[in-house]
């Protein structure tokens, strides 16, 4: 049942239906309590708005050093300027707290957004002024009218020049009525905003204050959680966490009755089995700080300690009164990725986790926390099948591993097919496209080539403004091409939309891999010969094997060379000069960029120290075979 109708259950007075029996429990509203989640496109403000009203509401001390986007806090989320996993936070504005859940914008992280919206009665759409309604805008919109919040509007970055806010306003409404949201949805307040600037307005072009209109429109619109604190223990697991002090952490919400620390309870698995355990800690978010508390009541989002295995979307209640909630539904993946054991001349010099039960052991620890990662078991014990939402994801999951010591070897991506009315249906994607008019040719040419169909093009200024419809595997190893063509200019957005039959097979990369033929350790002069065929991926004085791709050769089909070849040494002396050696710098590869890189028959090597591309057979001969 959504909130929106329980709410309207509980105001019917009519004796008849059976859903007003609920009026007779003892549920009432909590006043002094808000629930809501940001949810957003990529790069349209959530985690800076978040920072704003941090220091509206006095959560920093005058001389603390804070730094920018604090809820990002992982490393990764630091260096890429995005969010990849949701936080909570909360804030105390005129006698009421406002928990506020920050959710990452990238459609590949969309899994953390799914598993908590359960959390929130009220979702804070943010809506860049310009770009307007954007492929994870209608995925996350979608997401918040399922779970039948209240979408409260924030038109971001009202102070860049080429905002157009009222048309804004207008594709938000559409897309509402496209994804079928009620009447009261469909009466949203609007706030114009700049979050950077820490400045809003609840009219249009009117004078910009501080962002106190936005925590006024929360109170006034975001629904009261309406709970029963009487009633038996009901705590639904959304995210884990770890704390080297108090050891595993769960972090969720209280949906019915009260938790108090110290208390005996037990966790209610997906079979239908409990264990019970005792919990040791209870912690609450005040600003960004986490502090111990006594008791819980519903309607918080709390996190609990003392639980030593617990699943996401498993239940917590009292012993004997094991009711559990419904399972958090996630989107399934759409590609999949296969983790082998690194068997490289290299192996085993820069990774500490090396063996395939290590590895096996750190996807399963990922598993339980990250519930839009899938991992199988394939029928050779030192491979694993990883899926996931995107190569980002995937991507993100390869650094962290990368950064805690694992080495190991990648294959290419390839899609999940899934069978819909009895016919093969693989992902297709909605790509948006922001461009300079002059590549708007080649933009269209090259995803045409990738069975792309374009479905909409506005012209805004020198810009366009393109929207197409691309299968999934089309799009890998894209995203280089296109800022080649667009001279990094371009802004490229895409999302899952769903399936549709397969549309064929699609070309292969246009240049060939340029193979070491020996090992050794690489040579300005024998890169100096071969920089004029290609371009490398590796410097002078680097360590290969014979397998390993070294370059991109610039035609089509592979160029095997000897990159290891110093020059000959004699007593001789010519009237020339020696050549002088100009070499051009070696272009890194990245994760994402090597994904989409790499054929079939070809593996990406990650160390710790190293990312290799290579062959699966190394030798030469084989190869030909």
């Amino acid at each position: 049942m959504l909130r929106n109708d329980f709410r309207h259950d509980l105001e019917s007075n009519n004796p008849q239906t059976p859903e007003t029996r609920i009026v007779m429990s003892p549920i009432a509203a909590r006043q002094d309590l808000r629930n809501v989640a940001i949810i957003a496109h990529v790069d349209h403000g959530k985690t800076t708005l978040v920072d704003g009203l941090l220091r509206t509401c006095g959560a920093f001390r005058a001389n603390e050093n804070v730094a920018e986007r604090v809820m990002d806090s992982g490393d990764i989320e630091r260096e890429r300027g995005i969010t990849i996993q949701s936080k909570s936070t909360s804030i105390e504005y005129q006698g009421v707290r406002i928990q506020l859940v920050d959710t990452p914008g990238h459609a590949d992280f969309g899994g953390e957004v799914e598993r908590v919206l359960g959390m929130a009665d009220a979702a804070l759409l943010l809506c860049d002024a310009y770009e307007g309604v954007m492929p994870q805008t209608r995925f996350v919109l979608r997401k918040a009218l399922s779970h039948g919040l209240r979408p409260i509007l924030v038109v971001n970055k009202i102070d860049r020049p080429e905002e157009r806010a009222e048309e804004v306003v207008n594709e938000v409404f559409d897309l509402l009525v496209e994804l079928g949201a009620t009447d009261t949805q469909l009466e949203f307040p609007v706030i114009y905003a700049s979050a950077k600037q820490g400045v809003s307005s609840l009219v249009y072009g009117g004078e910009m204050k501080d962002l106190t209109p936005v925590l006024d429109t929360i109170l006034r619109y975001a629904p009261t959680p309406m709970v029963d604190e009487e009633g038996s223990l009901q705590f639904q697991a959304v995210t884990l966490g770890y704390d080297s002090f108090v050891g595993r952490l769960v972090i969720g919400r209280m949906i019915r009755g009260k938790m108090q620390r110290g208390m005996t309870a037990i966790r209610v698995r997906e079979d239908g089995g409990s264990d019970s355990f005792r919990i040791t800690k209870l912690f609450g978010t005040r600003g960004i700080h986490r502090v111990e508390i006594e008791e819980a009541r519903a309607g918080d989002i709390v996190i609990v300690a003392g639980v030593e295995t617990i699943d996401v979307g498993d239940t917590v209640c009292e012993p004997g009164k094991a009711e559990a909630l419904p399972r958090i539904a996630i989107d399934p993946p759409t590609i999949r990725i296969h983790l082998s054991v690194n068997n490289s001349p290299f192996a085993g010099r820069d990774g500490k986790y090396v063996t395939s039960r290590q590895i096996g052991d750190r996807l399963d620890r990922e598993v339980m926390s990250n519930v839009s990662i899938k991992i199988e078991r394939t029928d050779r014990q030192d491979v694993f099948a990883v899926s996931g939402r995107g190569e980002l994801q995937l991507a993100v999951l390869i650094e962290t591993m990368r950064r805690e010591g694992y080495e190991f070897a990648v294959s290419r991506p390839e899609i999940i097919v899934q069978m819909v009315d009895g016919k093969a249906c693989e992902p297709v994607e909605e790509v948006v496209a922001d461009i300079p008019e002059t590549a708007a040719g080649s933009v269209m040419e090259k995803l045409a080539q990738r069975k792309g169909r374009m479905t909409s093009m506005e012209h805004h200024g020198a810009r366009v403004h393109m929207r197409f419809m691309v299968p999934s595997r089309g799009l890998f190893g894209y995203r280089s091409e296109f800022l080649t063509d667009t001279r990094g200019e371009g802004l490229l957005y895409r999302s899952v939309e769903g399936f549709e039959p397969i549309a064929g097979d699609l070309p292969g990369r246009n240049v060939g891999p340029v193979i070491s033929t020996d090992q050794g350790r690489t040579t300005p002069y024998s890169i100096f010969k071969i920089q004029e065929r290609a371009t490398l991926f590796v410097d002078p004085g680097v360590d290969v094997y014979e397998g390993q791709i070294v370059g991109e050769n610039r035609r089509p089909g592979e160029l095997n060379v000897n990159i290891t070849r110093a020059k000959k040494l004699d007593n001789m002396r010519t009237t020339s000069k020696d050549e002088n050696v100009v070499l051009t710098p070696a272009r890194k590869v990245t994760i994402e960029e090597a994904l989409g890189w790499i054929e079939d028959d070809e593996l990406l090597e990650v160390t710790p120290v190293e990312l290799r591309l290579r062959k699966k057979v190394l030798n030469q001969s084989f190869r030909k075979r």
